[in-house]
């Protein structure tokens, strides 16, 4: 399971599939409603991960009517104490000397810098400082880049990419020294070869524990020790409520000292569902409409990039949805403004279009948000400085 450190188990032409590569939905599958049943997955097909946007048969019946789109600059977006201004040219990177393809996932580190993932292979991680100014960069190994977890490890922080690509999780130290690889996770029992296994995001628990989230895979999550042996594993598709749909992210909640839990995304059933640490299913937190990516908390709030929404699937209809600590919405930016009829969330959906499909929020030290986007014409991460 764990590789020694450096690059064993990278073969020169093997790892060449696009992040894109997602696993092909049976067309029996029916609309991610929270209750619907959980068809069976055929996993002897791939597509491109744009015509799986384009062509799921999940799509919602009915549509909503989208105001005409005004854009303006530096706009005000959200609603109630979560009103954010836009600043789309945040990023001081020259194109041609560090260029993006998929901005995937971001964290703060704790001397304030922005660390940005992309799948460009010319430079896989670029760092920024929090004007836009770019630092340093690293990496070229990481084709299929995804998921970006930072963790401060007794004093030393170390980050967690997931490679969709090289079907494994690699643990690096800020400047790309490789520290530990976790390969498909064959102990579980549930995986015969890699190609089944396209893990999307961990979370690093208080103890050290790594939880895996292999959300383009089968998504279970996968919990390791803090060395990389296997612990447990949990989720998986099926027709109950403990199941999961596209485990896109994963993240640990500690707002509740007494009550600590995982939050995992179960994307196309447009919900967010919680589990203990060893991986007993709470409750969901529904989100109709909205094709979550992972969940990122910060202090009482927790923020997250919508990729698209269900009436406008395959057409750029992303926004940002922020929750309270009682995980309720309370402000969408580029959305619909969050309604609640006999305690129900009414189905949210894009008002204006300033993201096309936001992947990840990062929430610095200030309160202010970057957001990274994936497909959305190579470009870089946006940021948003609260409006008080």
């Amino acid at each position: 399971m764990n590789n020694p450190v450096g690059t064993k188990g990278i073969q020169p032409g093997r790892y060449q599939r696009s992040d894109r590569d997602y696993i092909a939905r049976n067309k029996a599958n029916k609309s991610p409603g929270i209750t619907g049943i959980i068809q069976p997955i055929n996993l002897t097909k791939h597509m491109h991960r744009r015509n799986f946007i384009k062509n799921s048969s999940l799509g919602a019946a009915g549509f909503i009517c989208q105001p005409d789109i005004i854009f303006k600059e530096n706009p005000i977006l959200g609603q109630g104490n979560k009103r954010y201004r836009l600043n789309t040219k945040w990023s001081h990177a020259d194109v041609a000397k560090n260029p993006v393809n998929d901005c995937h996932e971001m964290v703060q580190d704790t001397k304030g810098r922005i660390i940005l993932l992309t799948n460009e292979t010319k430079n896989n991680v670029l760092i920024y400082d929090k004007d836009g100014k770019l630092l340093s960069s690293w990496g070229s190994e990481y084709p299929g880049a995804h998921g970006l977890t930072l963790f401060n490890e007794n004093g030393n922080e170390v980050l967690f990419i997931c490679d969709n690509n090289r079907h494994q999780v690699i643990k690096t130290t800020l400047d790309g020294r490789v520290l530990l690889m976790l390969d498909y996770p064959k102990e579980t029992g549930q995986y015969s070869k890699a190609d089944e296994y396209i893990p999307t995001e961990t979370a690093i628990a208080p103890n050290g524990d790594i939880y895996v989230a292999d959300g383009y895979g089968k998504d279970f999550i996968i919990q390791y020790d803090a060395a990389g042996k296997y612990k447990h594993h949990f989720g998986g598709r099926g027709s109950e409520a403990k199941h999961l749909l596209n485990a896109h992210g994963i993240c640990i909640d500690m707002r509740n000292p007494l009550q600590p839990c995982l939050i995992v995304t179960s994307r196309q059933q447009n919900a967010f569902k919680r589990y203990t640490f060893s991986g007993v299913y709470i409750d969901t937190i529904p989100l109709p409409g909205a094709w979550v990516c992972r969940p990122v908390i910060k202090g009482d709030y927790l923020y997250a990039a919508v990729l698209q929404t269900n009436t406008q699937q395959g057409k750029q209809s992303g926004f940002v949805t922020i929750l309270d600590k009682n995980n309720t919405v309370v402000s969408n930016l580029g959305g619909s403004e969050p309604q609640y009829v006999n305690h129900q969330l009414e189905e949210m959906y894009q008002t204006v279009k300033y993201f096309q499909y936001p992947h990840d929020v990062c929430v610095d030290d200030e309160e202010n948000l970057y957001i990274a986007q994936w497909n959305s014409g190579k470009v870089y991460p946006y940021k948003l400085s609260p409006v008080i």
